[in-house]
């Protein structure tokens, strides 16, 4: 199979889909795979690391699109993109397409075969694909939200670690997942006071288990959340239903009664966000207020430490990537049902139905697209 990794275009975004390691093992394999020139610099890959693992370098973006077999990225196609899908390609990376409808649409008329990485989805509920850019987006999101806190950066001007006779600053967290279970060990480790909200009791009891109590557990309900919220100087969101919008459970009225110069994270932001307030920002303009609320909804947080996040994603996505190689679509979804279930579109239908929930599209499984 030929496997095309194209630049990565997003806002500042500097992860590349592969390492230089991830390539030589599918040449090794058998396969040909095309890199764009410069793809991997901002990850620290030069296109000499990727020729010596055995990859082609291309000069641009169109030639991975038309010459590939299947082009593996780390976000979705952007709007300039679009005119490069095309009906016989594979398409593997991160899609959100609950909060893109545009998106969703293109794929679904070009016929694109598109698997999202955030949608791989095991036996056990568990998402290894989306897992580890999880972890550092929930770290990063305290780290993120220590900095906007500060005083010259438009925040009230607290440290989450207090000192010595002063309380600590606030951090509420909705959301008990991955995301959120990071940014309260981050949190934690900082010396804030920490409140995590979740749906799942046995979540919380988890958390309060793993984390020795050092947190603040509450059930999810509109008051509970309200109380938090109005508490909170640094609110992170981190809500995740895989392969659909988030809900939102956050209101603005809630925003409004929080402290000036109090910041909110919403970590959801790339499946539509949990908080009312929200709309997509950029690391380039990161950050805007609603009611005095210093609010950063950035969709590619870990593209900020590419270094980090490449090596992290190819270390997961390599083995469903070698699996398609391999065995090609059909087989390798045969093969893996947590690939399977990865599936967001195929033969112009979607086939994931959180995302025909969310645009009032028709919802065809999979399975019944390959048996006609």
């Amino acid at each position: 199979m030929i496997i095309g990794i194209p630049q990565e275009i997003m806002d500042n975004e500097y992860r590349v889909a592969l390492t230089s390691g991830g390539i030589e093992t599918l040449v090794h394999a058998g396969h040909r795979v095309l890199v764009q020139q410069g793809a991997g610099v901002g990850s620290g890959f030069s296109d000499e690391d990727y020729q010596r693992g055995g990859a082609t370098i291309v000069p641009d973006m169109a030639t991975v699109y038309a010459e590939s077999d299947m082009v593996v990225k780390v976000k979705e196609p952007q709007p300039s993109e679009y005119d490069l899908l095309r009906p016989d390609l594979i398409l593997f990376t991160y899609l959100h397409l609950a909060a893109v409808e545009p998106l969703t649409r293109i794929l679904m008329e070009r016929q694109v075969t598109a698997i999202g990485y955030e949608t791989v989805q095991r036996e056990d509920g568990s998402l290894p694909l989306l897992t580890p850019m999880s972890e550092i987006a929930g770290r990063m999101a305290v780290q993120i939200g220590a900095h906007y806190l500060e005083r010259p950066q438009g925040g009230r001007g607290i440290l989450l670690g207090g000192v010595p006779g002063v309380r600590p600053g606030s951090v509420v967290i909705i959301g008990g997942g991955m995301v959120g279970a990071n940014a309260a060990k981050i949190a934690l480790g900082l010396g804030a006071r920490v409140t995590v909200i979740d749906n799942n009791i046995d979540r919380l009891r988890f958390l309060d288990e793993t984390l020795q109590g050092r947190l603040s557990t509450v059930a999810s309900n509109r008051y509970n959340i309200a109380e938090a919220v109005r508490r909170a100087e640094l609110l992170i969101g981190a809500v995740l239903i895989a392969g659909a919008r988030a809900p939102v459970l956050v209101t603005e009225e809630m925003i409004a009664s929080m402290a000036p110069g109090s910041v909110v994270i919403d970590v959801a932001v790339d499946q539509g966000g949990c908080i009312e307030t929200v709309r997509l920002t950029t690391h380039s303009e990161p950050t805007y207020l609603v009611h005095d609320v210093v609010h950063y909804a950035v969709p590619n947080i870990p593209g900020a430490v590419p270094r980090t996040a490449t090596y992290a994603l190819s270390n997961v996505t390599l083995p469903y990537i070698t699996k398609l190689a391999d065995l090609g679509f059909a087989g390798a979804v045969a093969d893996d049902p947590a690939l399977r279930r990865g599936v967001n579109v195929y033969g112009g239908q979607v086939v994931i139905e959180g995302v025909a929930e969310a645009f009032g599209l028709e919802h065809t499984p999979l399975e019944q697209l390959l048996s006609e």
